[in-house]
């Protein structure tokens, strides 16, 4: 099931015209070919995160039940991860940012790249799920669900982290920028799908949330703290208020400059929908550094210590 499920994946990633930029930049493929991990639904990681991400995070189980599904045990469900990785060209037109008075912004192909991409990966979702109902199994998407919302109060979080989930369904480790760093590298999107059908789960190669960072693991890079215009990135860690205020700046100077390409999407803060906006991104901490476009850890002999 899980190897055709990949198969399907792969065919849609090549033939879809969602997972294409507009003809500006000559409709390029957006993503190359996929990932997927698979996680239990009874994973104990899951109520971790509830201490790591926010109290309000749901469990798989409770996800299920609050997009309307029947009860049943958690270790009854899968929760299947999908890495979408941004094509070798998008990455390399974006290590180089756009310099301006007081303010380094993104390349302008990876904000298009980014805001386009919401539509492919929520596509592929619909699509995986619409997969599993035709093999007679039921499956829900956390971040299309209802449920699914911001938290904004003294910290902001998402009721259903696509990160952590690629996390427990041992796809990758965190990066000291917090993205996750897959064998794809940790400049990629994410998604995922919560469904009853037995699917062989994949194993995390290491529990330790850092493992695939040189940083945390050699002592060694800090590229990405290098690479922050807003100084959200330290040893200390990577400070979530700094890089969204960042963000904020760099969507009202690119929005401006891009907004007739570019798609509106709604989105929920606190369970209520806000204004549609135009998502551009930012990620200046992903190019050019050791993690883009694989695991450097792949290449140490060494174990994580």
């Amino acid at each position: 099931m899980k190897d055709l499920l990949m198969e399907y994946l792969k065919e849609e990633f090549e033939s879809s015209e969602l997972n294409r930029l507009p003809e500006k930049y000559r409709g390029e493929i957006i993503f190359s070919q996929p990932l997927i991990g698979v996680a239990q639904g009874d994973d104990p990681i899951f109520f971790k995160f509830k201490e790591i991400v926010g109290s309000e995070h749901y469990t798989p189980l409770e996800m299920w039940l609050a997009s309307g599904q029947k009860q049943l045990p958690a270790s009854n469900l899968n929760i299947v991860s999908i890495v979408f990785p941004f094509t070798d060209e998008i990455r390399k037109k974006s290590i180089t940012p756009i310099r301006i008075s007081k303010m380094i912004l993104p390349a302008e192909i990876y904000s298009v790249a980014r805001n386009f991409a919401k539509d492919f990966r929520n596509n592929i979702m619909e699509k995986t799920i619409e997969f599993l109902q035709n093999k007679g199994y039921s499956a829900i998407s956390g971040k299309l669900s209802e449920a699914y919302t911001l938290v904004a109060k003294k910290d902001f979080y998402s009721t259903w982290s696509e990160n952590h989930v690629a996390f427990a369904a041992g796809l990758g480790t965190f990066g000291l920028h917090e993205g996750i760093i897959t064998d794809l590298g940790c400049n990629v999107r994410l998604a995922s799908v919560i469904t009853n059908a037995p699917l062989k789960v994949t194993p995390r190669k290491s529990d330790e949330p850092y493992a695939n960072c040189l940083y945390y693991a050699k002592a060694t890079c800090r590229e990405c703290a290098k690479n922050c215009p807003a100084n959200a990135i330290t040893e200390k860690g990577y400070d979530k208020t700094k890089c969204n205020k960042y963000r904020n700046k760099v969507a009202r100077d690119m929005v401006p400059r891009l907004k007739p390409i570019l798609k509106a999407y709604s989105r929920r803060i606190n369970w209520k929908y806000k204004a549609q906006n135009y998502p551009v991104g930012c990620e200046l901490c992903q190019f050019g550094v050791e993690c883009m476009d694989k695991n450097p850890m792949i290449r140490h002999d060494l174990d994580f210590d």
